[in-house]
């Protein structure tokens, strides 16, 4: 759009940033299948990740990705490539962080040359997953507090003190941790295609937006209920209530959340991505010679006149009606 804001928080804006980044991770697919696994942290730590944010959402950031690369290094003897999008919001756009990743079914060996696959159907265990995800977050929140990184604001002032602040960290690691993991994709045009409705997404988006009331300082808005076999419902907040719901994911100035770990790691990527393709080559025609596909991209979008960026629909071609030809007066 010609006016658009640009802001990293607005739907519009990020969905056509989106189709730029998208068009970016296309050469970086590989033919294999890829998993989808979601870390979410307990509610528990809510109000501290609040006063908190950039150094949580990094802990986040650190304790998934290490947990995964460890299980690559450990049970497939391979690096494996993460590719990990930061989302803190529930559907009625409380206060729910967890971390969206998306793995390769496999990576290169490490000690030996080659490309380790795993099964089309599974990945790592969850469980085993889960128990040390939880186990490097907590040591790393414990670390943060004794290099006196946390802050403990108003109610929270409390936690400050080593027993307290303990007895939040039991609290929070006394259940097990959730670890989801998705069925895997069925290639590489399905993987892009779910990557672009998750990677610039914010905490709601303008469809979703049914109502504002001036009068009644009311906002209503659409959402899924998950609890309910994820059924369609409607919420209608005070208009100070949805802004402060809103405001809860404003990401911290300059804060990266889309991030990529071992293959997909940004520095030296493109070489690692070229080696595991002669790697995958190499083990096919050992098998049986199939051609691997290319690289997919996602479909070209018409782009707007005025900012250059893709975006628009087309809804229809019109032509200007047919005009008679005027006959010369003969008279």
């Amino acid at each position: 759009m010609p006016h658009s804001c640009r802001n990293r928080h607005c739907p519009t804006c990020q969905g056509a940033s989106g189709f730029d980044w998208l068009d970016k991770q296309a050469e970086l697919l590989l033919p294999i299948p890829y998993f989808h696994l979601v870390f979410t942290l307990p509610h528990e730590l809510n109000p501290l990740i609040q006063q908190n944010r950039a150094r949580f959402y990094d802990l986040l950031f650190e304790a998934a990705s290490a947990t995964l690369l460890e299980f690559g290094r450990n049970n497939l003897h391979a690096q494996i490539g993460i590719t990990a999008v930061l989302h803190t919001w529930s559907q009625t756009l409380l206060d729910h962080y967890h971390l969206h990743c998306i793995v390769t079914g496999g990576g290169l060996r490490l000690n030996a040359p080659g490309w380790q696959r795993t099964p089309s159907y599974w990945l790592f265990p969850i469980k085993a997953l889960a128990k040390v995800f939880r186990g490097k977050f907590r040591d790393g929140v414990r670390q943060l507090y004794t290099d006196e990184k946390l802050e403990f604001h108003g109610q929270l002032q409390t936690l400050a003190t080593p027993g307290q602040f303990e007895n939040l960290l039991r609290q929070s690691c006394a259940k097990n941790w959730v670890v989801y993991a998705k069925r895997p994709f069925a290639g590489p045009a399905v993987v892009l295609a779910y990557l672009s409705r998750y990677t610039h997404r914010v905490g709601i988006t303008n469809r979703r937006l049914l109502a504002l009331d001036p009068a009644a300082q009311t906002v209503t808005f659409s959402y899924k209920d998950y609890a309910d076999d994820s059924r369609k419902k409607e919420m209608t907040v005070a208009l100070d209530e949805f802004i402060r719901r809103f405001r809860l994911h404003l990401l911290p100035e300059r804060f990266v959340k889309i991030r990529h770990y071992g293959l997909l790691a940004n520095r030296h990527r493109h070489d690692r991505i070229a080696h595991a393709r002669v790697a995958l080559q190499r083990s096919c025609r050992k098998t049986k010679p199939v051609r691997l596909p290319t690289p997919v991209k996602p479909l070209a979008l018409p782009v707007c006149p005025h900012c250059r960026r893709p975006g628009l629909i087309l809804l229809r071609v019109t032509h200007p009606p047919r005009q008679r030809p005027r006959l010369n007066d003969s008279s």
